[in-house]
């Protein structure tokens, strides 16, 4: 009901015109207040940071300058242009990505890229020499250890990798006997493969690869 004889002449159509104005100078007061904040000093929004790090990928020196939040993993695809090393899950639980560093297997979407700086990487487009392939890559073709090939190049890393491991006597969780050389029997190559996901299931192919390319014997020992 419009009070027309009241000292403030207050009317339902003028409140609704006052709730409106209010909303619309409450979304624009904090955006101006924001455009006249200044700029901290000797801060530009426009640029960001980049730092130098050269990266021994494959034997091959990069130079590169880099955001300092690069990856390993991006710095390897987007600024190298080696691709072989896949962007899975972003968050080290497929095992995509595995590349070797300084001989250890790690997940480079996990890592940065300034933190290499003097390693030696290694990835799926390092192993072969020319025409001929590593062992393990010849084994996964021969045993057909991949259907969709998405996650062959982190597999075939953590393969060479995980032999490396073993060969060195370093046990995992299902080792049984502390005492001497772990026997890659296949229960052992599956937990120590167990960060390599494949979705396509080709894991008992992928098993008999690693067997076969890592000259694992019968009784589990490690030829090569």
């Amino acid at each position: 009901m419009d009070d027309t004889t009241g000292p403030f002449r207050v009317s339902r159509r003028t409140v609704l015109e006052g709730t409106a104005a209010l909303a619309v100078l409450g979304s624009v007061a904090p955006e101006a207040a924001r455009a006249a904040t200044p700029a901290a000093p000797g801060r530009d929004a426009s640029s960001s940071v980049r730092v130098p790090v050269t990266l021994n990928v494959n034997g091959l020196d990069h130079a590169l300058e880099l955001d300092p939040r690069t990856t390993l993993l991006d710095a390897l695809r987007e600024h190298i242009g080696l691709t072989g090393s896949k962007k899975g899950c972003d968050h080290g639980q497929c095992g995509a990505c595995t590349v070797l560093v300084d001989g250890r297997r790690i997940n480079s979407c996990l890592s940065l890229a300034a933190m290499h700086e003097g390693d030696r990487v290694q990835t799926i487009e390092g192993f072969a020499e020319g025409a001929a392939l590593h062992p393990i890559q010849a084994a996964f073709v021969h045993h057909d250890g991949f259907q969709c090939g998405y996650c062959t190049p982190g597999q075939i890393c953590s393969s060479i990798g995980m032999l490396a491991e073993a060969k060195a006597g370093m046990p995992s969780v299902v080792t049984a006997d502390l005492s001497g050389a772990p026997r890659l029997s296949d229960v052992e190559i599956r937990e120590r493969m167990s960060g390599n996901i494949c979705r396509c299931a080709a894991y008992p192919n992928i098993v008999a690869a690693i067997k076969d390319g890592g000259g694992v014997g019968p009784d589990g020992e490690i030829a090569l």
